[in-house]
């Protein structure tokens, strides 16, 4: 074997390194020795195509490396599958952009040929991210990779969706969804980012009809709203206005009557503790609305323009205009009491920074009263646990609201539903023309359905399924479901899920109560919830925002394995990581430490005639027992970081031993025995010692760093040539 190079080089060592694993075929379940038998599974949260590694992503990587890698060496037969989202909306957007720069729009290019430019892109970009991954040095299985729309994944997604229908879980409605005008699609409340803003609340007085009253004050942030007004609400244990519910108002400049209502949802705290209802423009308004049996008018269409039903005033402004034109008519009638400046919350898409319009629509939506009680009872059980346990009340807090999934979207980029819908006009087969009456409207399919009573064709709903539809099935569709595979014979449940904590509601939920109702079983058992990345001085990490740092430039300044370590060490307890590169150049220290280390003990006359030793070696001096006595401990404590996902205490555990006990102090103590050694096999007796000692803490580490840790096993003596990738967990 070639000597230890003088000097570390972390890019020529994990280069080599990843060959020699890739070479090997470790990363797949298949290729593992005899002695793993037992399956260990992570199924790593796929990202997005149109995203590059950042740090929260570098860290989660470490982390299920970190736990794959550690089972692995405990003899577990461990698959570490990967793959890639389809991402809809966010991809959409993407090659939107792209076309913009061409001067083009989607619609110039028709859907077909949109569908097209965007199969393109994910070729030439969908894929990078993987390769990124490796650099990080994550051991998965990149040989077989999945992508959320791969025909097998696609079929998994459509089953999916006829199983839900066929129970009447899936329905078709019209009412209020978050609405992005940029991009003309129903959007998610998780999909959206609340901003606070100043602006103006407005107390508007409605006349009350035939009343000593005249008026009920009303507070709004949204005048030019009030033209769909269905009702004015009040909490029915206000006493202020007891006297005043069932008497009927005349909504100002549309002058309809309206009742005046009481409804338990009415925060008395408010304003006037009296609310506008406006059933077709907000969703807690609609479920007052369901409550009463009251209808609205949709006076907001989705280029956020005012409807007809506005009324003449308004019909065509968009929402500021019409804001301005009713403010300054109701001040004209003398029906505005005052105005007060306010910070309020103003919803947002997250991917195009527009606002979100609440809108009545026709939109799908998947029922949640009996799924959320699924997710809830696999965590009550203990089915599944959160690590660290205390967001679980996330999860709960999420659950509870039961609120049902819309899951349509108006989209080019994603899974199609398989939802047919009859062409409008039938066309009679000659004899048989009363047959017409029998034609079905809509059909759920997978193959286009023919029509049995006539010759009009079905045409595909041109709407997609929420991209979260399609990743709630990724625990087991990614083993091949519902395709029985070995791999899922095999893996499934997966053991472990590491993930972010905004993606709790709106992912991790949905794979629990996916996985009972498709396989019958929890999906994973330990969920952990990593630590959010921010900056030194506690900021969000954004490229937009001038804030964000990019993990590759710190794996070229100074390897994936000080990178790695910098990210452990700052990981204590799931605290978010105020991010300082100190601890990445501290990393880089450690790794020449543990090198420098290395080859002290190989350039010991006669190291490279013993062997490491397979157990403990006899301890005969006092130096020898303590540091002996220092490794059980170390790896006794050791093994339960890693058991509790606790790799940043683990790793500062290593560090202090390897540096302040091995190192430092017993490699001094070992130069002094050997030179006083009055026979070789006294020599022999430390040289033992050091490399056990060495060897053990090469192992401990590999999890965490593991290229350097694979080179500087390789170059010791044994009797083995295995690799340390399969080496055994120290006991």
């Amino acid at each position: 074997m070639k000597s230890l190079d003088k000097a570390y080089n972390p890019h020529d060592t994990e280069k080599r390194i990843w060959r020699l694993w890739e070479h090997g075929g470790y990363f797949a379940p298949e290729y593992l020795p005899a002695r793993h038998k037992k399956p260990y599974a992570i199924a790593f949260p796929p990202p997005n195509i149109t995203g590059n590694l950042h740090m929260g992503h570098a860290l989660n990587i470490l982390i299920q490396d970190a736990v794959i890698r550690y089972k692995r060496m405990q003899g577990y037969k461990t698959l570490w599958t990967v793959g890639t989202d389809h991402a809809g909306i966010a991809t959409q957007n993407k090659v939107e952009k792209e076309l913009k720069k061409e001067g083009k729009t989607r619609h110039d290019l028709g859907r077909k040929a949109f569908e097209k430019r965007v199969w393109e892109w994910r070729e030439k970009y969908g894929d990078i991210i993987l390769e990124q991954m490796k650099r990080a040095g994550a051991s998965a299985d990149f040989t077989n990779t999945r992508f959320t729309m791969d025909k097998d994944y696609t079929d998994a997604v459509n089953a999916a969706f006829i199983h839900y229908y066929k129970k009447e879980w899936i329905y078709r409605n019209y009412r209020v969804i978050n609405w992005c005008p940029r991009c003309a699609t129903s959007i998610s409340d998780l999909e959206i980012e609340s901003r606070e803003q100043k602006g103006k609340l407005w107390y508007i007085k409605y006349p009350i009809k035939d009343s000593a009253e005249k008026f009920i004050e009303v507070a709004t942030t949204r005048p030019e709203t009030m033209l769909g007004d269905a009702a004015v609400a009040v909490n029915p244990k206000d006493e202020r206005y007891k006297n005043l519910v069932g008497k009927i108002v005349v909504l100002p400049i549309q002058n309809r009557e309206i009742p005046i209502i009481a409804d338990r949802d009415v925060d008395p705290a408010f304003g006037t503790g009296a609310v506008k209802v406006t059933p077709l423009h907000s969703m807690a308004d609609w479920q007052i609305a369901q409550r009463h049996k009251l209808k609205g008018e949709l006076v907001i269409d989705k280029r956020r323009k005012m409807t007809k039903a506005a009324g003449p005033i308004c019909d065509g402004l968009n929402t500021q205009e019409c804001r301005e034109a009713v403010v300054a008519e109701l001040k004209k009638q003398n029906l505005i009491e005052k105005e007060e400046e306010i910070v309020h919350s103003v919803p947002y898409c997250e991917r195009c920074n527009t606002k979100v319009e609440p809108i009545a629509d026709m939109q799908w939506f998947m029922k949640m009263d009996e799924l959320s009680g699924t997710a809830a009872r696999a965590v009550k059980k203990g089915e599944v646990k959160f690590v660290p346990k205390r967001w679980e009340k996330l999860y709960f807090d999420w659950l509870r609201q039961k609120r049902d999934w819309a899951i349509s979207r108006q989209l080019w980029w994603g899974h199609r539903l398989p939802v047919w819908f009859h062409e409008p006009k039938c066309t009679p087969i000659p004899g048989r023309e009363k047959n017409i009456e029998k034609c079905v409207e809509m059909i759920v399919a997978v193959k286009k359905p023919k029509c049995k009573y006539c010759r009009a064709q079905y045409i595909q709903s041109e709407e997609v399924l929420d991209t979260w539809f399609s990743s709630a099935l990724w625990p087991f569709a990614v083993l091949g479901w519902p395709k029985k595979t070995e791999r899922l014979k095999t893996f499934f449940p997966t053991n472990t899920l590491s993930t972010a904590r905004d993606i709790i509601n709106l992912w991790v939920g949905r794979m629990v109560f996916s996985s009972y109702e498709f396989m019958g079983k929890r999906p994973f058992e330990d969920v952990i919830i990593h630590p959010t990345v921010l900056t030194r001085d506690g900021k969000r990490m954004s490229k937009s925002l001038g804030t964000g740092i990019d993990p590759l430039e710190l794996f070229d300044k100074y390897g994936a394995d000080a990178t790695r370590f910098g990210l452990t060490w700052q990981d204590m307890g799931g605290q978010d990581i105020h991010f300082a590169e100190d601890h990445i150049v501290a990393g880089k220290k450690f790794a020449n430490k543990l090198w420098n280390a290395t080859r002290f003990v190989l350039m010991q006359e006669g190291a490279q005639k013993v062997n490491v030793p397979a157990h403990e070696p006899e301890a005969y001096t006092a130096a020898d027992k303590k540091i002996l006595k220092d490794l059980k401990k170390v790896t006794d404590a050791t093994t339960r970081d890693f058991e509790h996902y606790e790799f940043g205490p683990a790793i500062h555990r290593l560090y202090n031993f390897f540096w302040g006990h091995f190192a430092d102090v017993y490699i001094e103590r070992s130069k002094t025995q050997m030179v006083n050694a009055k026979t070789p096999q006294e020599k022999k007796r430390t040289l033992k010692i050091l490399l056990y000692t060495h060897a053990t803490t090469l192992k401990l580490l590999h999890p965490l760093m593991p290229f350097i840790t694979e080179e500087l096993y390789s170059h010791l003596p044994r009797n083995t040539k295995k690799h340390l990738i399969i080496e055994e967990w120290p006991e």
